[in-house]
């Protein structure tokens, strides 16, 4: 008898939760290790299937880098970063427009419907969602990788306004019909702040934002913008955990009302942080004081 208790209470704690995010929008950047563990991926689409079910209104925007640089060698190209960021020449981009629009995003749809939910595939050159440019590292030309100078959130609006899930791969064109090869987490945060979304989700492979990147324990679960981008110039926040955090920054200065960093190793993490009291990751707010 006490477990089920122990299951009523926890569906209690989610009550209020769902009734605050009811007819809400929140993107889900989806990648790292919750896109190739193959338990853990039907986990994360179990919790997107929940979070549609109770009301709220998903929207997934994918990464696909790892499944990029394997098809990249299957084919016999060498794969060059510079600056942390893929030279992608015609045919790279090519190649990571097939792998993200086609094999990746093709499967995420397929598993939401698989458990009933209707979703629908696009990339940002279907109705020019994702409008890019050239996007230079460090003055550097890295070839068709971009930025997104524009989104335009019309398809994506009408896909949800007809009880569809949207999934989003981050390939961009410009306005001479070039294809870009876009940083999933800043497509992420362009598509929310477009949509004017309640929640920005970040599945990652790190617990959240550390106080000591040594100690699990030092965890900071709730934090301010503003102070978010001091502990990046005290070095708090150092190496991949800066572009990460800079994203979720860029969310909050686009309007998103939070935005969250979980790891997406964890079974049900989105769950355990959108409907219960405590949460386990890191949410920044433009909110310094709570």
């Amino acid at each position: 008898m006490e477990k089920y208790i122990e299951k009523a209470n926890v569906l209690i704690e989610a009550l209020p939760y769902i009734k605050r995010f009811y007819g809400k929008i929140v993107v889900v950047k989806y990648g790292g290790s919750a896109m190739t563990d193959e338990y853990i991926k039907e986990k994360v689409i179990e919790d997107i299937v929940l979070m549609k079910l109770v009301g709220m209104k998903p929207v997934i925007v994918h990464g696909g880098g790892k499944k990029i640089t394997a098809m990249l060698a299957k084919l016999g190209k060498t794969t060059e970063f510079k600056h942390g960021m893929r030279v992608t020449d015609k045919e790279t981009a090519e190649i990571a427009e097939m792998v993200l629009s086609g094999s990746i995003n093709k499967q995420i749809v397929h598993t939401l419907q698989s458990h009933g939910i209707n979703a629908v595939g696009i990339n940002g050159k279907d109705a020019n969602t994702l409008q890019a440019e050239k996007h230079l590292v460090n003055g550097e030309d890295v070839g068709f990788v971009g930025y997104i100078k524009k989104v335009n959130p019309s398809l994506v609006t009408s896909l949800i306004e007809n009880d569809f899930i949207p999934v989003i791969a981050p390939i961009g064109t410009d306005e001479a019909g070039h294809t870009y090869n876009i940083n999933a987490d800043f497509a992420a945060s362009a598509v929310a702040g477009a949509l004017s979304a309640e929640k920005l989700v970040f599945l990652t492979d790190v617990e959240g934002i550390m106080k000591d990147i040594n100690d699990k324990d030092s965890i900071i679960r709730r934090i301010g913008a503003k102070s978010a981008t001091a502990l990046i110039e005290d070095g708090t926040i150092a190496g991949g955990m800066i572009p990460k955090t800079l994203c979720c920054i860029d969310g909050i200065e686009k309007g998103v009302k939070s935005v969250h960093i979980l790891d997406g190793r964890i079974e049900h993490s989105m769950l355990l942080e959108v409907f219960t009291n405590k949460g386990i990751g890191t949410m920044i707010t433009s909110e310094e004081n709570e």
